[in-house]
This record gives structure tokens, sequence and C-alpha cells, in this order.
């Protein structure tokens, strides 16, 4: 068994490739018991955000599974696997680990929860899209105990990383560098009338950044006229629906796009009336979707530039490289928490066979009570709860020394002995159906 991450994300492979292996969230139920369904998959989470597409498993054999994960992206994304198996990046970790240097699985979770891993660096946004990726997964009953442990601490790490060091100085979010590079390349943003197209959390983030930058007039244009009026309203800007993107469009400086949407919003022939009507003022339009809501190919109309997740992605590494000095402070509690994390997984495996240890005694300590049962009769109740207390307590300090040994050795080559030798001379067998007394020492 073992823990394997594989994944994409914007950096390292084409947008026009990437975008195909993003999944919307109207598909995302689907997707997951497609993927959890496959033969060497035992637990399962997805996670699919504007710079990364990523698969966490459980599994039985790790090259099963990654022959399960690349099948499951090729049928989303309905791409031969070639088109993108040279892209994938691949983590994993044995079930059985000895230091946090195996964790290379929970190493990755860890920096992509610290946002040390994103296109902006320090992002703030990655935490929560993280958790609602495992909350969704573990509703749907695509989950067990290693990956709900797993994301459990992953959290853990996250807040202490954001709390501790200042990795999330300054601009912390997809949306906010969108606002920071539409002011880099118009000088600033106050006066400007800058239109977001779609109010999700992308959205919302835009415009609440757009207003904080001294943007005169924030216009929301959403699908759902309510929700475009909800984000409005909390920031004080004009609600939209869709069908104004067009004439919008004509009178405005700057336009970010951050729609969940599934197809373009905005065609080439669509721009090209826009920048007809603007009498030769030209036009930003920012667009960090995934997959895009605007045409590519319009960047080639006169007076339009349009950026992407890739320049947004150049812009990003302009902090990064500011707060780097961050990272040392980051690593030290990344290894910190993986340390920590291998003490409690190596402990949990060694569990079972504690547990079958001590119920194998119980039984033992049961089957001399039966079998003197007549006896036992001729005792008072004080007596008898004497001899109960007198053969439990004795069963314990049999029983607590190679337990702590046994735990404090877990995820060595001298644990596995110990191990081997316990379900060797006591006929064990290891099922994590059996249940540890209330007194079994757990440090």
């Amino acid at each position: 068994m073992s823990v394997v991450v594989i994944g994409v994300n914007n950096r390292n492979m084409p947008l026009d490739v990437f975008e195909q292996l993003t999944i919307a969230p109207a598909d995302l139920q689907k997707a997951l018991h497609d993927l959890h369904s496959r033969s060497h998959i035992l637990e399962a989470v997805v996670l699919s955000t504007c710079n990364r597409t990523e698969v966490y498993v459980y599994a039985e054999r790790f090259h099963g599974a990654y022959g399960d994960v690349r099948d499951f992206l090729a049928d989303i994304s309905h791409l031969p696997p070639e088109a993108f198996s040279d892209h994938l990046y691949t983590h994993y970790e044995p079930d059985n680990l000895y230091s946090f240097y195996e964790a290379d699985a929970a190493r990755h979770l860890f920096d992509v929860a610290s946002g040390v891993d994103s296109a902006v660096l320090g992002e703030t946004e990655i935490l929560r899209q993280v958790k609602q990726a495992w909350e969704f997964a573990r509703s749907e009953g695509c989950t067990g105990t290693s990956l709900n442990n797993l994301f459990r601490q992953s959290f853990e790490v996250g807040k202490r990383v954001r709390t501790e060091t200042g990795i999330a100085r300054h601009i912390t979010s997809i949306s906010q560098a969108a606002i920071a590079l539409a002011a880099k390349e118009l000088g600033a943003l106050d006066g400007k009338r800058v239109l977001i197209v779609g109010a999700g959390d992308m959205g919302e983030g835009s415009a609440v950044a757009a207003a904080a930058a001294g943007v005169s007039d924030v216009l929301i244009a959403n699908r759902t006229w309510e929700n475009a009026v909800e984000v409005a309203d909390r920031i004080g800007a004009t609600a939209l629906t869709l069908d104004d993107l067009g004439t919008t469009m004509v009178d405005v400086d700057v336009v970010v796009t951050g729609t969940g949407a599934t197809s373009l919003l905005v065609e080439h022939a669509d721009l090209e009336t826009v920048m007809a009507q603007r009498d030769g003022r030209p036009l930003l339009i920012i667009d960090i979707a995934m997959p895009r809501d605007v045409d590519p190919s319009a960047a080639d109309i006169e007076g339009l530039t349009l950026l992407d997740m890739d320049a947004l992605q150049e812009f990003a590494d302009i902090g990064r490289r500011e707060r780097r000095g961050e990272l040392a402070s980051v690593n030290t509690i990344v290894e910190a928490e993986l340390s920590r994390y291998v003490g409690r997984t190596t402990v949990r495996e060694v569990e079972p066979l504690v547990a079958a240890l001590w119920a194998q005694a119980e039984d033992a300590r049961r089957g001399e009570f039966d079998r003197f049962a007549n006896r036992l009769e001729r005792l008072d109740d004080d007596q008898v709860e004497l001899v109960e207390a007198i053969t439990k307590g004795l069963m314990g300090k049999l029983l607590r020394a190679p337990t702590i040994r046994l735990k404090d050795a877990a995820g060595t080559a001298k644990g596995d002995r110990l191990a081997d030798a316990l379900r060797e001379l006591h006929d064990l067998a290891s099922s994590d159906d059996a249940s540890e007394p209330s007194d079994t020492p757990t440090e």
C-alpha cells in the first residue's frame, strides 16, 4: 500500500493542453467516483484549480495506481496519454515510512497547503481549495484513514506557515495578482473602470482587490444575477448580467475574467466588434480562468492586450524572488510536521498488531475466569473485583514494555523485526478489526 500524488500544472505544460485537464465543479462528483472505482485505488481526492490538477490516491501498488490515474486523466480530457504523460509529476511514499525523507507525497501536499508550490508564493486561496477537495471526497465516501489523516495534518501545516512566517504578506492570491498586474500594465488604476467577469471566489477576490487599488468604478458581470448583486453589494460595485458583457466592454479600461465556464465566453469576433466601437482606446483583458474564458486568438486584435495565466506567472515570479528569504522558515516548519506525520503514521501501522496482542491476552484472562467460575462464586463482590484488578494489573505489567518498545521502534528496520517476531511468537494476525483495551499504553 502507498500514497501517490500525480498531477499537472500550468507551469509545466502548455495552457492549451492544461486547460483540457481541468475539472469543472459540476463534473467533479462523476470524475471522483470514476477514479475511485478503478481497480488499484482504495482512496482518492481530486484537486482541480486554475493552475493545477492533482490526484491523491491510496493504492495497492504504485505502478497500478499510476496507470489508473493516467487513464483517468486521458478519459476526462479526451486526450491520448502521450499528449500529457511527459508533463506528469509524481510523488510517492511507501507504506512503511522510516523517516520524513521518504514522505514525498506528504511533503508535496504540505508545500501545496503552505502556498510555496503556487503561482503566487504564499497564496491563501489554495488552503481553502485543498480543504474543499478533501471534504468533498470524504462526503462522497472516497477517502479513508490514510488520506484523511494526511489531509488533516496538511491544514495544520498551512495554518502554521501563514501564522509563523511572512510568506503570506503582500499579494497572497491569484485575484490580487491579476489586479496588481493590471496596475503595472497601466501605470495605476486610479480613476479606471474595471469589469470583473464572474462572481465566484476568483471574481469576488478580484473585485475586492480592484476596489482596494483605487478603481473608481467596479462592475461585476455574472451568469447568475443574484450572485452578481450579492458580491456587488458587499463592495459597492455595480452588478451586470453576461448579456451586458459586449456593451460594457466598450466603455471600461480593464476586464478581469475568472469564471468556471467550460467553454469560451468571449469569442474573437465579439472582441473585434468591441474594439471597433472604442474609437482607438486600448483595452486590457486579464484572463485567469481555467479553462480560459477569452479566445486566445483575440490577442492579435489591434489595441487589445490579452494576458493569461502564463503572463500572471511571470509577474508573480518577481514577488516570489522578493520573498524567497521566507522559504527557509517555511521548510523548517514543513520538515518538523513531516517528522510528526511519519511518527503518527508508523504508530498507527503497529496499533492493529498491538491491539491483537492485548485482545489475545484478555481472551486468555477471561478464559481462566470461566475455567474457575464455580470457585469464584464462593467469593463476594469485593473479592471478585480484587481478583479482576490483580489479573488486569499483571497483564498490563507484562504487556506494557513490549507495547511501548514496539511503538517506539515503529517505522524502522528494528520495528519491522520486532513486529515479525511478535506475530510469530504469539501467532497473531494484525487485523484492523482488533480493538485495543483502553488501558493500553499509547506513549
